[in-house]
Parts: C-alpha cells; structure tokens; sequence
C-alpha cells in the first residue's frame, strides 16, 4: 500500500494540470491502483470493462479520457480488442 500512496504523491503534477478533470484524475489513479496490483511494472494490461466499473463511469468517457491522457503523454496506450488479452498500458514518469 505504502507504494501506491508514495506512486500517487509522486503523480501529484497530474492534479495541478488545467487540461485535466476530476475524471482523469479518477481514471488515473486507478491505474496507478492497478499497477501497484501488478506488483509495480510498467507494462500493465487491463480490462476496459472492469477499470470503467472500478472508476464508474461511461465506455464513452473511459475513452475520451484514455485518448486524452495519451495525447496529454501521461499514459501510452495500446487498445486491444481480444478481452482476453486487455489492452496495454504504460504510466510515463512525471
């Protein structure tokens, strides 16, 4: 746990971006809530379905927010289409 909240002070340059809302910043720590899941690794893969019911929000606004993030270069992001699989996902430093 210890890990995740040092990860989060750590990202806190996220919150003081005027591009940036309540809901990215949801989304955000929710990967970063996933990555520390993931014992910490850079690559993660996560399940759309799952993170939009963790964050509680629409497919529409998981993607918009997604595509925002990358644009922004918080994340890279790798859709895929195979659930299986899930799409992959990279936290860039900040």
């Amino acid at each position: 746990m210890y890990s995740f909240l040092k990860s989060a002070e750590d990202d806190a340059t996220i919150a003081y971006d005027v591009r940036i809302g309540v809901t990215h910043i949801c989304l955000y720590i929710a990967l970063l809530h996933e990555q520390s899941l993931c014992a910490g690794q850079d690559n993660i893969y996560i399940n759309r379905r799952t993170l939009i019911k963790k964050v509680k929000i629409s497919r529409r606004t998981y993607n918009k927010c997604m595509h925002e993030l990358r644009e922004y270069g918080y994340i890279q992001y790798e859709p895929s289409s195979n659930p299986l699989v899930g799409s992959r996902i990279f936290l860039n430093r900040l």
